[in-house]
């Protein structure tokens, strides 16, 4: 179904805690498992091309922000004033690590940033949560729900990542050379995940300075197709299913590290880019693009080994989509996971010159259970 009300993006912010940690220092903040430094850290480093990082945490390994406080101020980051603030009608939320389990997400932002009663939405899931929190604020102001609509996505992931969550872990297993795989699954996203925010302002109408028109959101999932690849409080079954947390004991929960967040690797490298490629091929197709029209391309990757990944495959498919076109800040702000597309989206409107007219894509990954979303802006 086809809204009839226009909807722009008016503002873009960002907010990214404490300063850009390097890649020699990341184990000052995260410590050092069984007292020794990663051995696969410059492995998994040399492969995501990532060489700075932002972490909610002190070198004493106490966090400094909670996951509510960074979308407060990246919220705070699109208004002038208060007064202006107290004017948004709905507050859109995507996270994948809420601070607490209830209350919701969006309940705990709109408590913490806004002094009026609010319809909110709070989305769960993993980097895709964003574009589905950005489609329910789209969808809000389009149909006619509210005028105006915040869409703001951040996430909370390093205190997950701290050395002394691992200790039991470790103690049970003796050593942890005798487990590659398990050190490997581990650090894989150890090394990759940064801390941040980022938010957006709809409206129904547009600014007097450039702004960005929603043209269209798609959003697709191939749950049917696989299993769980990314997740957290559960375990993996050989068949593939996955057993929840509530199914363990306290003492399975903590030696297994249940609650920690973990990626079938193999899966990822497998099954990720080709179905990205098929939802990109499905949405161009569904809206009839021209692909000549596309100014930027923001593509939302983990690992720039993705990257030359997306790219490679997109050649083979004939989607002429050239690197030349695409924008990300990933080497220098990290993996934010769901903050990862809007922030990237705010960097590029502040650092390029752009034209009424210009068409900017967005493709946006998850590898949760490889669901994938994308849109299209344009200039106006």
């Amino acid at each position: 179904m086809r809204m009839t009300v226009p909807v722009y993006i008016t503002r873009t912010s960002s907010f990214f805690p404490n300063n850009p940690v390097k890649n020699e220092d990341m184990e000052k903040y995260l410590g050092l498992i069984d007292g020794r430094p990663s051995r696969v850290k410059p492995v998994i480093l040399r492969q995501n091309g990532i060489k700075t990082r932002y972490y909610a945490l002190d070198q004493n390994q106490k966090i400094t922000h909670s996951n509510a406080e960074m979308a407060h101020k990246a919220i705070d980051a699109l208004f002038n004033s208060e007064e202006e603030k107290e004017q948004v009608q709905f507050l859109a939320c995507a996270t994948s690590m809420p601070d607490q389990f209830m209350p919701s997400h969006a309940a705990m932002v709109h408590g913490e940033t806004f002094k009026q009663p609010l319809e909110i939405a709070s989305l769960a899931g993993v980097c895709m949560t964003s574009m589905s929190a950005l489609k329910t604020a789209y969808m809000s102001v389009a149909s006619g729900n509210s005028n105006n609509a915040v869409c703001v996505t951040s996430e909370l992931i390093s205190p997950t990542m701290l050395s002394r969550f691992f200790t039991e872990e470790i103690a049970h297993l003796k050593l942890i050379e005798d487990y590659p795989h398990l050190a490997f699954e581990k650090d894989f996203l150890r090394f990759m995940l940064s801390d941040g925010a980022s938010a957006v302002f709809l409206s129904s109408q547009p600014s007097d300075s450039l702004c960005l028109k929603i043209d269209w959101i798609q959003t697709f999932s191939y749950a049917n197709r696989q299993p769980a690849c990314m997740y957290m409080w559960a375990d993996k079954e050989v068949n593939g299913s996955l057993k929840g947390w509530k199914t363990f004991s306290a003492k399975d929960i903590s030696e297994k590290s249940i609650w920690s967040l973990k990626q079938d690797v193999r899966q990822l490298n497998t099954f990720g880019i080709p179905y990205f490629v098929d939802a990109i091929e499905t949405a161009l197709q569904n809206e009839d693009v021209s692909l000549d029209e596309v100014t930027y391309v923001i593509p939302h990757i983990s690992s720039m080994y993705f990257y030359e990944r997306l790219d490679e495959e997109l050649k083979n498919r004939g989607i002429d989509l050239p690197t030349e076109k695409w924008f990300t800040n990933l080497t220098w702000v990290g993996n934010i996971g769901s903050a990862a597309p809007l922030a990237a989206l705010d960097e590029l409107l502040r650092t390029k010159k752009l034209s009424k007219g210009d068409k900017i894509m967005l493709l946006v990954p998850e590898s949760g259970r490889f669901s994938y979303g994308i849109a299209m802006l344009t200039v106006v």
